[in-house]
């Protein structure tokens, strides 16, 4: 692909105030103590308690407007690329620009969904629609409160996840660039990570002990399996692209996967530990808001600068890989 003149020019977050500690998950599960943080390599998350899908991509879209010193009337398109929608129609993008109070008709909206991969999806997308000059300045969210499905009978993923919400503005640049980005999908491996309700396979509305298919389901084991063999190659293909060496990369940031897939993984495709963004015992995995509140976070801590050359990547369910390469 050409290079795209595009910016991030405004990053936010929002995290949810209740924090749930491993000790606390331990008691509730009936686990050992230190059990959490050995098979996953969290120490604690953050749970919604009163907030909302839509509530928690608001918080984030107003620091990330704040940020890039524009207000909602500067924005052309919001994008939301969650996970779960807040509800199953209309997208939850159209939901975040009434509560913004966008005026109507002035933005379009929709959603993107890729599991933990959305942002990124997001992020190729709406690059092309501004480098091509369709829109000027487009808004992203990823909202996730993924605490209200995970399932007790698997302790290892259920103490995993954590709930977030980070959104970024985007628009033209002539200092910025999308140097690369690339997605491929091995569906061989789509059955090891889903949650089976929801569609019109399995009905929202079920009943025990259907009602289990509303729940997530994971097999870490082989989900790690599959993508430690594919995202050696698909990471030097990402970077053939850019014409840039393993060390030419500033930062490195993944999906928040698990405390083992983020370092040993980093460490097998050639990113050493002082490249690798890795913010995972504090907030858990966030799914598609991983990516994005990594980023956020980094920037916030003065790690990330302007002209640092990022590469954000990472795997979702599908089992797709995916990643995009910037000059920040």
């Amino acid at each position: 692909m050409q290079p795209l003149g595009v910016r991030i020019a405004g990053l936010g977050k929002y995290l949810p105030e209740r924090i749930v500690t491993n000790a606390e998950l331990e008691q509730q599960l009936n686990l050992p103590q230190g059990w959490i943080f050995k098979r996953t390599g969290v120490l604690e998350r953050r749970y919604a308690k009163h907030e909302t899908s839509v509530s928690q991509a608001v918080e984030a879209a107003k620091r990330a407007l704040e940020n890039a010193g524009l207000s909602v009337d500067d924005i052309d398109a919001v994008i939301g690329a969650s996970s779960v929608p807040q509800q199953a129609i209309p997208c939850t993008a159209a939901l975040v620009q009434r509560e913004l109070g966008m005026p109507d008709g002035l933005s379009a909206c929709f959603d993107i969904n890729a599991t933990c991969l959305g942002f990124l999806f997001a992020l190729h997308t709406a690059s092309q629609l501004i480098g091509s000059g369709f829109y000027k300045r487009v808004l992203i969210f990823s909202s996730e409160i993924s605490s209200l499905s995970l399932n007790p009978k698997e302790p290892e993923s259920m103490c995993l996840f954590g709930d977030a919400a980070a959104a970024v503005i985007l628009g033209a640049s002539n200092e910025s660039f999308i140097l690369s980005a690339s997605f491929k999908t091995y569906s061989s491996g789509s059955h090891l990570t889903q949650i089976l309700g929801g569609g019109t396979l399995h009905r929202p509305n079920l009943t025990p002990p259907e009602s289990d298919h509303n729940l997530f389901h994971m097999d870490g084991p082989a989900v790690f399996k599959q993508a430690a063999r594919t995202m050696k190659p698909f990471m030097d293909e990402v970077l053939l692209k850019t014409d840039w060496s393993y060390d030419d990369v500033d930062f490195f940031i993944p999906h928040q996967a698990s405390g083992h897939a983020v370092q040993s993984i980093s460490q097998h495709m050639g990113f050493n530990p002082t490249q690798t963004i890795f913010h995972l015992p504090l907030r858990g995995n966030c799914v598609a808001a991983s990516i994005p509140l990594a980023l956020t976070e980094a920037y916030e801590e003065g790690k990330i600068r302007r002209g640092h050359k990022l590469v954000l990547a990472g795997t979702a369910a599908g089992l797709t890989l995916g990643a995009v390469a910037l000059e920040f």
